[in-house]
């Protein structure tokens, strides 16, 4: 009786493994038939500026809402046909908006001091993530059992930006339930990198990541649950910030967090411009700011530096590629030459049991002794429940309605239902207090995004928790600001993420200024490449 278990669970096993390799060898076939299409360049001015400067331009009627608002729409119409970004738009509603802030402003009596601390980001254009509700746009999250879902209210972070002035443009593509590093569902289908269209742009923030580095979006709303804004960030070339957990609502998004997983969602802003993300994210918080001191001024010459350039050499994960090691090394040679700091290289052991940490927490129960609900739950309704092994099956002959990454999820947990072990707890335990008596209020931690650049679409099958680089932080609940760092000799964007201590997310924002000065910043997509675009 157990051999014959024993036989059908390496059945089981032998077909998943061969669903994993038909789609690797359909990734590898499709791209040998076809190549990387590239993106028209941007044209319109309005569309290099910050959204603070196009703020303070509106403000003073050097520009109309209008004329912002209809750039941006321009933009995607021309770069969302190759991207897919860009789900579902709502281009006649913000220019109607637009034209009601240029009447306003033209009625306006209050001086412009005041007009920026009531209205910071008057008539500036913003997208968000199709997984937050945004009142009469839908809210699937890649689901084809929620495309008729219409949200009836916005999620806390969208009213906030609304209620500062800002105009919600469109929403964008995700994985399916936000769990996977590919912005691809059934829904939907698969949104492309822009810088190249046969690569990814991360998840499960992809669509943001894709549309903000194409010149479509401006100011973008992500969340990050295991690196879902800044491995976007990365690999699309902009700058992401996930807040300390606990200070941005996270309010009005599908899937709703369970168990645990409360603590390590993170809602944050995603932005070309590194000084848009500092005005952004003080809206985002809300009432919850001060605790932020983002208002502080920082210098930078009197933190302390610190750079871990790999995870320690765990088995779970990819090595290091050395370009992105060469890149963190130069942020480091950077940051002592410009400041006279001393950045001093670490290894921490802990690193290793990155994903183990991070698999385990995630499927804890909550602090009222209820399990965090299962992934297959989360895919099925009310109506029809989701078996993942039949739902495999389903999907090898082309029947299922949902992704292979996400019923592969569904099966792992299958495995995981075991709280997590008193070595796992034991190692986060250590990493915890070893971090933060190491930042402190005055630290600042370099650590890799992810051990490649993009990767080509599908392969991220193979190495599916390389995520935990990012995925780690969530757990730790650390501030961490993804950097862009220019553009590698493949035209590819390079990165690195700037970690402080809790609370401290104003010394990441002023470290990602500096970098942006040094480096360039986010770099246009078509741009002429070199290793590191930056101060020579």
């Amino acid at each position: 009786m157990a051999l014959r278990c024993l036989e059908r669970v390496l059945a089981r096993l032998l077909r998943i493994a061969v669903a994993v390799l038909t789609a690797v060898h359909e990734s590898l076939t499709s791209r040998r038939s076809g190549t990387s299409v590239r993106l028209p360049p941007i044209t319109n001015p309005l569309l290099l500026l910050s959204g603070v400067q196009l703020a303070r331009k509106i403000r003073r009627r050097e520009v109309t809402s209008v004329e912002v608002v209809q750039a941006y729409i321009d933009r995607i119409q021309e770069v969302n046909p190759i991207i897919n970004a860009v789900v579902k738009h709502r281009f006649s509603e913000a220019l109607q908006e637009a034209a009601q802030v240029d009447k306003l402003l033209d009625d306006e009596k209050a001086e412009e001091q005041e007009l920026e601390a009531r209205l910071p980001f008057l008539g500036v254009p913003f997208t968000a993530k199709e997984a937050f509700a945004l009142r009469g746009m839908p809210n699937s999250t890649g689901l084809v059992s929620r495309r008729d879902v219409v949200s009836e209210r916005d999620a806390c972070s969208v009213a906030l930006l609304k209620r500062a002035g800002a105009i919600p443009l469109a929403v964008t593509n995700c994985s399916e339930l936000c769990l996977w590093l590919e912005s691809h569902n059934r829904l939907y289908g698969v949104t492309s990198n822009p810088y190249d269209t046969s690569r990814i742009p991360g998840g499960s923030s992809g669509g943001e990541g894709s549309i903000l580095a194409s010149g479509g979006s401006i100011i973008g709303i992500g969340s990050d649950v295991g690196g879902s804004i800044r491995l976007p960030a990365f690999f699309n070339g902009i700058f992401g910030h996930k807040p300390t957990s606990g200070v941005v609502s996270n309010e009005g998004q599908h899937p709703p967090c369970s168990g645990l997983q409360e603590d390590f969602l993170a809602t944050g802003p995603m932005c070309r411009y590194a000084m848009d993300l500092l005005p952004v994210l003080r809206i985002m918080a809300g009432a919850n700011a001060d605790k932020l001191s983002l208002t502080s001024e920082v210098d930078l010459k009197k933190l302390r530096y610190f750079s871990v350039p790999h995870s320690g050499g765990s088995p779970m994960v990819s090595p290091v590629d050395k370009q992105l090691i060469q890149a963190q090394r130069k942020v480091a040679e950077t940051l002592e030459t410009d400041l006279g700091v001393r950045v001093q290289e670490l290894h921490i052991p802990q690193f290793k049991c990155s994903t183990q940490i991070w698999g385990a927490f995630m499927a804890s129960p909550g602090r009222d002794g209820k399990p965090a609900r299962s992934f297959a739950e989360l895919m099925g309704t009310e109506q029809q429940k989701v078996w993942p092994l039949w739902e495999m099956a389903k999907w090898v002959v082309r029947q299922s309605s949902h992704t292979f990454p996400a019923i592969g999820l569904a099966i792992v947990e299958m495995a995981q239902s075991s709280p997590p072990s008193q070595f796992i707890v034991q190692q986060k335990e250590q990493l915890q207090n070893q971090l933060e008596n190491l930042l402190g209020t005055d630290g600042i931690l370099l650590y890799p995004s992810y051990p490649h650049v993009a990767p080509k679409k599908n392969l991220p099958l193979l190495t599916p928790f390389n995520f935990s680089y990012a995925g780690i932080f969530n757990i730790l609940g650390l501030p961490v600001t993804q950097c862009p760092l220019g553009l590698n000799q493949e035209g590819l964007p390079l990165g690195v993420q700037v970690v402080a201590g809790r609370f401290q997310d104003h010394l990441t924002l002023a470290v990602a200024r500096h970098l942006e000065e040094a480096f360039g910043g986010w770099k246009e997509p078509g741009a002429p490449s070199a290793l590191l675009l930056g101060r020579t």
